[in-house]
């Protein structure tokens, strides 16, 4: 696959991961400064690795909120949270993922991301 069809590829990624409407307002706020970057994001993160056939979306939707919660990354946090809900993940299975993430990453993480959780799903009831 050349560097074309990998943008190509990842940018269709990132549109069903996290929306189009999200998708639309990151490239709109790229600037001369940031376009590598966001093509470098699109190419790499969503048009190489989030389209490999090893595991579903569900599956790397999961393991992105866990390791948003091991780094302490609460504004990336927020965006999986919300496109895992978006995607069709239970608020059940993301429940078991955040108490999963208390024994491995440390209980002040995982509240952190329980207060998040609890705040978009209280937004969405």
């Amino acid at each position: 696959m050349d560097e074309s069809e990998r943008h190509s590829r990842g940018m269709e990624t990132r549109r069903q991961v996290l929306g189009a409407a999200y998708v639309d307002r990151a490239q709109a706020r790229t600037t001369p400064f940031t376009a590598e970057f966001q093509d470098l994001l699109t190419r790499y993160a969503w048009g190489e690795i989030w389209t490999r056939p090893g595991l579903d979306q569900q599956t790397r939707r999961l393991i992105t909120i866990g390791m948003m919660v091991a780094l302490g990354r609460e504004q990336e946090l927020r965006l999986h949270i919300e496109a895992a809900l978006d995607g069709g993940v239970p608020a059940e299975t993301l429940k078991e993922v955040l108490l999963q993430s208390a024994i491995y990453c440390g209980v002040p993480a995982a509240n952190a991301a329980f207060h998040a959780a609890a705040e978009i799903l209280a937004k969405r009831a």
